[in-house]
């Protein structure tokens, strides 16, 4: 039977484990890049899996004062469908980074969002 001090140790260790690899997993994300598009390709938008925006490209065609607003509008949407993009990528990769510390689907470990 193992004393409490080492199973105190045992899940120290555990710990710092789970946190290297969030780390990792944190740094994997922002390296994943998404593209929100709007305008039927117009106005596009890259970030990456963080929801950090690394890129804007809008059609030649959008760059008219009198079109000021559509243009906000379809960056707006372009920025939402990125986000919505990097949503669902972080949280498959966390699904599995969970997977592979045998936590169970769900578990929400503290820093994880």
């Amino acid at each position: 039977m193992k004393s409490m001090e080492e199973m105190i140790q045992a899940a120290q260790q555990a710990a710092e484990t789970i946190q290297k690899q969030m780390t990792e997993a944190q740094a994997k994300l922002d390296s994943i890049e998404v593209e929100g598009v709007s305008g039927g390709g117009m106005v596009k938008i890259r970030c990456t899996a963080k929801g950090r925006v690394v890129g804007v490209a809008i059609d030649d065609g959008l760059m008219n004062p009198a079109e000021k607003q559509m243009l906000e509008d379809l960056v707006a949407a372009a920025f939402n469908d990125a986000r919505s993009k990097a949503d669902q990528v972080s949280g498959e990769e966390m699904a599995r980074m969970q997977q592979g510390l045998g936590l169970p689907p769900g578990f929400n470990l503290p820093g994880m969002g």
